[in-house]
């Protein structure tokens, strides 16, 4: 989705307020003029009601307040910087609110966790947020949520790499055709700026993966589709796996394609990397007899998202310790009959659209979760049942490899015994691996120790 178009320069503001009530009240009258069927009043009762209930503070010294309303636009975007900072109750102390998004949505808009997710993605991104924070005025200010919310930068920025890299990607495609390959994917998070994209000829279909951005529509008329994958590892081979597998669950990539991948190293700023891949030989265990790799009630995004959460935990840890910890996703009510509770319920009696791992204020509580023993049961469609639950499947037909624990074992019986999936970090090795069936598919490469 593009949020370009969900924002103008008339809705972009310096801050006069030093609170955020103040600074809440100065967005609305931004837009309350613009938009006549909205109730200021109302809007604001329901944006301090939401803090109170569960704080909107990314870091870095953003706040992205969000309120739902009816009205005739699926959604309004206001953006406030502070110059001095806000005070405010839900920041650390040491990192002042020196930007202020507030997302207005339509009750009838489907997508508007899918849109919070994509704000707080962009958001998280220090050099993106210093870049709006040190902005010399509000017109550069557009201009660069603007490039970044998905619109086109009206001065592309070159890169010294870009010659090479061009010519990297054209015999990539060459290689792709004599291969018979049916599409080209390419690593864009190899650069740190925007890169070249040549025009690919015929019918090839060409995929951007990346993790930085809402969609791949800065490069319009260059790629088939974005595949977005959250949070890579340091390793090529996990990196694609990854992006593959995102792909698959999406069906815009099928099991008897053959791929052609270009990469480098991730911010290296060269592509230096091609790879022919066949995807059915690449997931031939994991298919194990069956067709389907996603269970008919998960939704792609939620397994994405999932998939990004458990590889952060397995990346950063918690307060500076590594931590294992266990998600069952899908078939809920099967997977709630083969468990037990170990701790009282922490998500019991939330809203479900406050519990769905969909919504981005939910990872620092699911990370926070991950330190307690048992594993996170989450629907099908991303609201996360409960966590602390102890698995009781029984496996006896499956062996695992040599130094995996109950964790890994506990994840493949279920994902025996219900129709699910099952993913797995391991505080030992930060290991991710996801279990379908009973069968194991690493996700990332365990960690090199000294």
């Amino acid at each position: 989705m593009r949020l370009d178009k969900y924002i103008t320069r008339s809705r972009v503001v310096d801050l006069a307020s030093a609170d955020m009530e103040g600074a809440l009240e100065e967005l609305l009258n931004l837009t309350v003029d613009r938009f006549p069927d909205l109730d200021k009043g109302a809007l604001l009762k329901g944006l301090l009601r939401r803090e109170n209930t569960m704080t909107t503070y990314l870091g870095l010294g953003v706040a992205l307040p969000h309120v739902r309303a009816r009205m005739g636009r699926r959604y309004v975007i206001a953006i406030g910087r502070s110059h001095y900072g806000i005070r405010y109750d839900g920041a650390i102390e040491s990192e002042p609110v020196r930007l202020v998004i507030m997302l207005i949505a339509d009750e009838r808009a489907r997508d508007y966790l899918q849109v919070l997710a994509s704000l707080a993605r962009l958001l998280k991104e220090q050099d993106f947020v210093d870049s709006l924070v040190q902005a010399p005025d509000l017109d550069t200010v557009y201009e660069r949520l603007f490039a970044g919310f998905g619109g086109i930068a009206p001065k592309p920025v070159p890169t010294s790499a870009n010659r090479v890299s061009h010519i990297v990607l054209k015999e990539a495609e060459k290689i792709a055709r004599s291969t018979g390959c049916k599409a080209l994917m390419v690593f864009g998070d190899t650069f740190t700026g925007g890169f070249e994209t040549p025009k690919w000829g015929g019918a090839l279909k060409t995929f951007l993966v990346t993790r930085n951005l809402a969609d791949g529509e800065d490069h319009p008329a260059r790629y088939s589709d974005t595949i977005q994958v959250r949070s890579f590892s340091s390793q090529r081979l996990a990196q694609l796996r990854s992006a593959v597998l995102v792909g698959l669950t999406r069906g815009t990539i099928t099991f008897s394609d053959r791929l052609c991948c270009v990469g480098g190293m991730a911010g290296s700023n060269q592509f230096d990397t091609v790879v022919v891949v066949d995807v059915e030989k690449e997931f031939q265990t994991l298919l194990s007899g069956h067709a389907d790799l996603l269970p008919e009630d998960v939704k792609p995004e939620v397994l994405e998202r999932v998939i990004g959460v458990a590889t952060e935990l397995a990346v950063e840890g918690r307060e500076g310790r590594p931590v294992g910890c266990l998600f069952v996703v899908g078939d809920s009510g099967k997977v709630e009959k083969a468990s037990k509770p170990l701790v009282l319920n922490p998500f019991y009696g939330y809203k479900e659209e406050d519990r769905n791992i969909l919504n981005p204020f939910m990872d620092e509580t699911i990370k926070e979760f991950s330190s307690v023993d048992g594993a996170f049961i989450i629907r099908g469609d991303g609201v996360v049942e409960t966590a602390g639950s102890l698995l009781q499947a029984a496996d006896f037909n499956h062996s695992l490899p040599s130094g995996l624990g109950s964790r890994h074992a506990a994840a493949a019986a279920i994902s025996v015994a219900a129709d699910c999936i099952a993913i797995a970090v391991s505080s030992s090795t930060g290991q991710v691996t996801l279990f379908r069936r009973g069968v194991m598919m690493p996700l990332t490469e365990k960690k090199v120790t000294a």
